[in-house]
Parts: C-alpha cells; structure tokens; sequence
C-alpha cells in the first residue's frame, strides 16, 4: 500500500470540519445582564437583570427561574455579575486547545492547525504561526492574577491576526510540527510513523490536550496530544528560569505500538496521582442511529477517506476498530519510556475528555458527537482504572422552559455494566484480522444494531446474520460486550439521552472538589462550601434543538455553544446540571464569524478551573480569531 506523508490538507480540513466566548471588558457583563432581562418574563431574573451590577441580585432572579441555577445572573467574584475577559487571541485559523494550568500558575495552551498562509513574526518567538503550536504564557502566575482585569484587544492589525496577543504574560513557543530539538527528536514532533517498516505517515499540525507531571521546582515534562488518524502524544522536558522563561531539555513522542497505535487523541487530563490521560476521539465512526461502520474493511471508504492512514500504521497487518475509541492513561510517566494503557472498561465512544474525581474512583467521561451520551464510570478500586461500573445519564429537563440560558436538567445515572480490561480485550480480539476480503456489501463483520437490541433483550445468544447480526458474534453466547464496545447504543437501549451535541471538555479543580465534599482545606484564604464539574458544549443544535426526547432547548445559542456546570455532591455524584454562560444569540442570517458575537463566547471547546473557582474557556468557533477566556461565576 502506498504511503504518502500529509500536513493537514484540503482532504484532512474537509473532515476536520464535518467533525470538527464571551463578553469583553464591561460589554460583556452588560450583555449578561442582557440575557436575564430576557429570563426576567418567566419569573423575577427577568426585572434583576435589568439592574445591572446589583449581583446579589441576580443570583436570587436566576433561583426565581430555576431553583438552584447559576447561570448569566450569577455574582462573580468581585460582586459584578458573571463576567468574561479576553485573556488572549490564537493567530487566523486555529482554535485555542490544551488549557493546562499547573500548580506554579503557569498556563500552557495550543494553536491547534493555525492557517498555513500566516506569515507575520513576532518579537519575542521571531517565528510564524503557519503550523501547530504549543506554548506557555511566559512570565506570570495565573493563580495570583487581580481580581479586577483587562482585556487583550480583538485583533485588527495583521501583526495581531497573525500571532498570539495576551493581556497578561509573554506566549512562548515551546514546539511547532516537525521541530527536532537540534537532533533530540529526529523524527519531528508531531510526526506519526508506522509500525511496520517505520516511514512518515502524516505531519500533524493538530496539537490539542497539554497535561503537565512536575518532577521539581520550576521543572517536570509536558505531555500533548497530537489528533490526527493515526493519533500521537509527544513529552518535552521542560525547565522554567528565574524570569519565568522555559528550555525545552529533550523531547520524544511516545511509542504507541504496544496498543496498536491511538487515533485522534483529543483533550485529557491529569489524575489525581499524576498520570495523564489520552482520548481516543473521531474513530469510532457511530452515529445516532448505527453501531461501528460496516465500511472499516471496505477497500474504497480506506481508499477515499483518512482511514486509510490506519491501515498505513498497522500494515501489512489490518486495523481492528475495536482497538480504537478509548481512554489511554500514560503510567510511570518521567522515566525513560513511559507505559501506555487502554482502559477499555471505560466505554469506547468519540472521546473528548475524562476526569477523574478526587476519589480516584470515579470519571466523568463526554462524547463529542451528535446524539451523545454523558457517562460516568466507578472504578472498583482507588487510583486503578482497569475495572469498574460504567454509567450512562438520564437527563430530566425543566417543565416549561427551554432558553438555553436558563434550563437546566435533573440526572439520574442508569448503570449498563461491569467490566475489566482483560476481559473486554480478549473480546475485542475476535475481531483481530478482518481484512479488506472479508468485505460483502450488505454484510459486516462487526456488531450491529441487531445485536445490541438481543443483549437489551436479555437473548441467550447473539442474532444470525439473517436476523440482522453481525458476522463474528452471531449465534454466540451473550456476553456484556455491547456496553464496553458499543457504549453509545447500549446506553441508549438502556434509556440513557444519547442527545448531546458536541459535548466537550469536563473539568473540576481538584482541591476545591475535595475541600467541599471531604473537607481537606488545601486553598488558601477561602472556605469552599461548593465545588462543581464544568462542562463545554461548543454547539447546542441539531439532536439537542430538534424538539424530541429528553432535551428541547429553543435554537436561540445554536452553533455559538456555552457552559453548564453540575454541583458535586457526596460520594462525587452529581444529580443536576444547569447553564453557567451561554454564547450569544445565533444570527444566522449573517455569515463567518458575525453568526456569533465576538465579544461573546463563540463554540467553547475546553475550560479549566483556577483555585480561586474562576474558569478559563478555550473557543474552536467561528470567529477568525480564537479567544481564551477568563469567566467568573457564582462565588457562593
């Protein structure tokens, strides 16, 4: 089969975009106050959002609508209401990925496939933003910003299209696609190879998560997600001076081989014990109403489509889709060669990201799709993700509302099952050695919706292919294998809302959520009563505004995205989520970046937590240049 190398042309883009913040300065806590005058017909919110900066205020017009409901009313942390501020723009093209703010309050963040047509350098990298980029805001500690801030402008100069702008810091570049490190990294980072006969498959311009393992003061190695068919995930030594600056020491990208390569690694994070975790996202290739595709093996899809960069990993040998769509957790870390573990018990899906409770037990997992379910999964035991109970939710809206801005949604989590890494494995193994012969139009050799319908059923065996099952589990005993490798579907035959729309980055701080639910008191100056997940949703459409099922939200936001959050609750359970910021109103008469305001949020992509309980939102919207934002919510 012929290799050919790829940086991210026009065949990647097509699919990136098939697949694929919020107010500034004082216009944006105006236009919050905005949207609870609206919110203000259906209860009081309405009347206490026209007051403006009366805080307090808005937090009782928002429990008049909703009950508990922190949304755009909320009182932020200087007794404004809730309030974005532009941190900083990416250059023309990208989208801002792999928000990770360490301990020291250092703050890294991506320009993930920036437009190769940007040719203007900047002072202090003296280098062009025409590839993926991974960097840090050089020179500040984010976790000692004011609590009164300023905005970084919207871009209007080339200069400031092209390059990243900030209101706090200096962004230096630690690494762009093919950079070698002086002969560190010979292969290039961000270049994925394969296995058999070692050549370059594809330049891959897609940095996304950043999860940073300190190993000292000032010190420890950066790990990034590379998301492309196939995935990768590069680790820089890195070590920060007395001015705040970083060297990057050595570099590697991580050998893969042992779990027969990753695809599409997208956000992370890192657990409780410092180990990051790798999302295994695009792969999966389900859809609302469809199991894997029956097109994996076909020779003309792999010939046609980027899939065929899977069969380029692993030849002669052909891809098993089994192997794909999971949560890998990179062990021991800082030592020379990291190990890598898929954990298969934790559901295989479109992965976006997964997190890790305090707990050690439980992980709050998101589907980035259309028609999605939120899962969660309890470990069986502490800090080992390798077995456990996997969960879907059951999501209940608010009777008689629909506003993004204001409904929320109870949540009851419906468990589909119990499994192991071990035992998952040796079932996705059947399906090892499919290869393009095995292909019969009409007929698939992976599992169907037949098949998860017999196992909701409770059937003895599995259907025969004539009943609509597929050719390597038909007539076979029933086994749970449906939750593990089918997770979507199972967990929509269970009554779970398989409805979400691009449901992307979860994220909690991890001291606030262990000083409100076991009462360590680990931040400083502050009792913290409350801690919550956060979760982005970059667009609120299609299965998520079509009128049906469990969610009926109006199609005001649309495309433009927003926050929700879920208060943690004992044992790290969380039986509600309401809306926190919602962008703004969706002008779809308008075309580009107009159809979202830019002084508002634009498809929230991933958003972290600060110790001070204030959120950071990275956008992949529409907007020609994307914004990190600094959000203050609801200070209880």
């Amino acid at each position: 089969m012929k290799t050919n190398s790829l940086k991210l042309s026009a065949v990647t883009l097509s699919v990136l975009v098939a697949l694929s913040g919020c107010f500034d300065g004082d216009d944006g806590a105006q236009g919050v106050q905005g949207e609870a005058g609206a919110q203000g017909v259906q209860g009081e919110a309405g009347a206490q959002g026209v007051q403006g900066d009366t805080g307090a205020q808005g937090v009782q017009g928002v429990q008049g609508v909703q009950g508990e409901t922190g949304a755009q009313g909320d009182k932020g942390l200087d007794g404004t209401a809730g309030k974005l501020t532009r941190l900083a723009t990416v250059p023309t093209g990208a989208e801002v990925t792999g928000i990770f703010l360490t301990k020291e309050g250092d703050l890294f963040f991506n320009a993930q496939h920036p437009s190769d047509s940007n040719a203007v350098k900047d002072d202090l990298n003296d280098k062009t933003y025409h590839t993926g980029t991974v960097g840090v805001l050089a020179g500040v500690n984010f976790n000692k910003l004011p609590k009164t801030l300023i905005d970084s402008p919207v871009p209007s100069s080339e200069e400031e299209r092209q390059t990243v702008m900030s209101a706090y810091g200096q962004y230096q570049i630690l690494g762009q696609t093919g950079d070698t490190y002086a002969g560190k990294l010979p292969s290039g980072l961000g270049h994925i190879y394969s296995h058999q006969d070692n050549e370059l498959i594809l330049e891959n311009d897609m940095p996304d998560f950043n999860g940073f393992i300190p190993t000292g003061e000032g010190k420890g190695y950066l790990f990034t997600n590379w998301e492309m068919y196939p995935g990768g995930m590069s680790r820089l030594a890195l070590t920060k001076d007395d001015k705040g600056m970083w060297s990057v020491d050595d570099a590697m990208m991580l050998d893969f081989k042992g779990v027969h390569g990753t695809a599409a690694n997208c956000f992370g994070s890192v657990t409780p014990w410092n180990t990051p975790l790798t999302s295994e996202e695009w792969i999966v290739n389900t859809s609302v109403d469809s199991t894997t595709s029956a097109s994996w093996n076909n020779q003309s899809a792999i010939d046609t489509s980027i899939l065929g960069y899977m069969w380029q990993l692993t030849a002669p040998d052909a891809p098993n889709p089994y192997r794909y769509g999971y949560i890998a957790e990179v062990q021991k870390p800082t030592e020379a060669e990291p190990e890598v573990v898929k954990h298969y018990a934790l559901g295989r899906f479109e992965h976006e990201n997964a997190t890790v409770m305090p707990d050690g037990k439980t992980v709050y997992m998101s589907q980035d799709d259309t028609g999605g379910v939120l899962f969660k999964f309890v470990a069986d035991t502490p800090e080992d993700l390798s077995a456990g109970t996997l969960y879907g939710a059951k999501l209940k809206q608010d009777v008689g509302q629909n506003d993004p801005a204001t409904t929320g949604f109870d949540v009851e989590w419906i468990e589909l099952g119990r499994g192991e890494n071990a035992t998952i494995e040796a079932w996705i193994a059947d399906f090892d050695g499919i290869g393009t012969e095995d292909y019969v139009e009409g007929e698939t050799s992976y599992m169907t919706l037949a098949d998860v319908a017999a196992w909701d059923k409770g059937d003895a065996t599995y259907p025969t292919v004539e009943n609509g099952g597929g050719k390597v589990t038909a007539g076979a005993p029933m086994d749970d294998r449906v939750v593990f490798l089918e997770s979507r579907q199972a967990a929509k035959a269970k009554g779970a809302t398989a409805e979400w729309r691009k449901l992307e980055g979860i994220s909690i701080n991890t001291d606030r959520a262990k000083e409100a639910i076991e009462g360590v008191n680990t931040i400083a100056d502050e009792e913290v009563t409350e801690a919550f997940v956060y979760i982005a949703i970059a667009d609120l459409d299609k299965t998520m505004i079509d009128g049906e099922g469990d969610i009926q939200l109006s199609n005001r936001v649309k495309d433009c995205g927003g926050v929700y959050r879920a208060k943690l609750e004992a044992g790290y359970n969380i039986s509600r989520i309401e809306p926190v910021v919602m962008g703004s109103t969706y002008r779809s008469s308008l075309d580009g970046a107009a159809r979202c305001d830019v002084n508002q949020l634009s498809q929230p992509d991933n958003v972290i937590v600060m110790d001070d309980g204030r959120i950071i939102i990275g956008e992949d919207g529409f907007q020609e240049n994307n914004t990190l934002w600094l959000y203050e919510p609801v200070k209880n």
